[in-house]
């Protein structure tokens, strides 16, 4: 009986017990906030593979749009060197990787995953709901 009891109570301490699964050196920042891609302010949007920077997140956000329904949003923080004021993640003219202005490293801006360069983490992406009016990136 005491085995029982043991086991079970071992079994909901595992249970309740949570893991950090995110070796990511970026913190936590709430995310929440809709747009409307089809409103002139926000024209770049309007195309596959267009982009839009906003503020929000470590050191604000790019939105790219990969086709009709699909957004793919990232934190503007390399994974390198996100303390550092002057490190910017911009998308680079090819218009297929993102680069951070400090250290070089590279993206892919279809997942957020390194290309090159001394970052060993993707990017921190957010969730993106798109309706086809609005569009909303969180976290």
């Amino acid at each position: 009986m005491k085995l029982k009891l043991f086991i079970t109570a071992l079994l909901m301490v595992l249970f309740f017990t949570t893991c950090d699964t995110d070796p990511s050196p970026f913190p936590y920042k709430k995310v929440d906030f809709t747009i409307y891609p089809n409103d002139v302010m926000y024209y770049r949007l309007n195309t596959y593979g267009g982009y839009e920077y906003f503020t929000g997140g470590i050191s604000g956000i790019v939105v790219f749009r990969l086709d009709e329904w699909t957004f793919k949003a990232y934190d503007r923080s390399c994974s390198y060197d996100w303390e550092d004021i002057d490190s910017w993640i911009w998308m680079h003219p090819n218009g297929i990787m993102l680069i951070d202005s400090l250290c070089g490293s590279t993206y892919n801006v279809l997942d957020g995953t390194v290309i090159s360069g001394p970052a060993r983490w993707p990017l921190r992406e957010y969730y993106t709901r798109y309706d086809g009016m609005q569009l909303r990136i969180y976290n």
